[in-house]
């Protein structure tokens, strides 16, 4: 079965971290990268967004479904960046350098694609410290960190379910999936994508209709035992900062500071090279 969003339990030294600390640091670091076009910073965080998954001990296959499905979203992003705004580079440099002896609407710019290498920087980014903090984070432990930081449990509580839930969801997927083949219904590669989609599209209906029947039972649940009637409550997975938590928030806010001063040094959010 592909994990989409799942906690995957390892020893390591992100592990450790507290999850309002990974929320906080995730959080400053997306930050840091959008509010730059600095491409030397952004090569700088991508190359640590890649280190730190050797350091949670993340493998490349616990995450290579949304790592392909980024890829692809990325790469028609991009041609239809080129396709509708192909001068916006060259206007946000203030130069036109063409690439070829064609000079039409267009023909490669120098300027352009530097651009759209920079958005593409920022994906790289961002992306590996979201898939870090997701599978990194243990749900339990993540609402009782937000509820210690000032969020109200309740909203922590749902949280805390919303993760829980996506991989109850992949999972019952997977048992309707195998069912349906059981019968005969062709979901493997033998099948055209056309009669793939189809099938899926079959299993949405059982999918919605188990997933409602299990949202009521949580509900009534919880209303039997009281949840929501105190204004604080205790939680059974909840840890204290450590050193390592104010050292990485210190170090991801110090990133968001460089990001903000590169802005003032480079006159604006764009790294001009031209």
């Amino acid at each position: 079965m592909t994990n989409l969003f799942n906690y995957i339990e390892r020893p390591s030294p992100i592990h450790r971290l507290t999850g309002a600390t990974k929320l906080v640091c995730m959080l400053l670091w997306s930050f840091a990268a959008m509010v730059t076009y600095d491409t030397r910073f952004l090569v700088l965080l991508s190359l640590a967004g890649i280190a730190l998954f050797f350091v949670g001990k993340i493998r490349l296959k616990d995450v290579s479904f949304m790592l392909g499905f980024t890829i692809v979203f990325l790469i028609l992003n991009n041609i239809l960046i080129y396709v509708f705004l192909p001068l916006h580079g060259t206007g946000i440099y203030g130069s036109c350098t063409y690439l070829t002896s064609w000079h039409g609407r267009y023909a490669p710019t120098a300027e352009q694609l530097f651009y759209q290498l920079n958005y593409v920087l920022k994906y790289s980014a961002t992306i590996p410290v979201i898939l870090l903090f997701v599978c990194t984070t243990d749900p339990s432990e993540f609402a009782a960190s937000l509820n210690r930081i000032g969020v109200s449990y309740r909203i922590s509580y749902s949280v805390s379910l919303a993760l829980r839930y996506i991989p109850d969801v992949q999972q019952q997927y997977d048992e309707i999936s195998k069912a349906s083949q059981a019968r005969g219904v062709e979901m493997s590669k033998k099948a055209s994508l056309f009669k793939r989609l189809k099938a899926a599209s079959n299993i949405l209906i059982p999918l919605i209709l188990s997933s409602m029947g299990r949202i009521e039972t949580i509900a009534n649940a919880m209303e039997l035992r009281g949840f929501g009637k105190q204004k604080k409550r205790t939680w059974y997975m909840a840890r204290k900062f450590r050193p390592a938590d104010y050292s990485s928030m210190a170090v991801s806010f110090l990133l968001l500071v460089i990001a903000i001063m590169l802005n003032r040094i480079n006159g604006g959010r764009f790294y001009n090279p031209f």
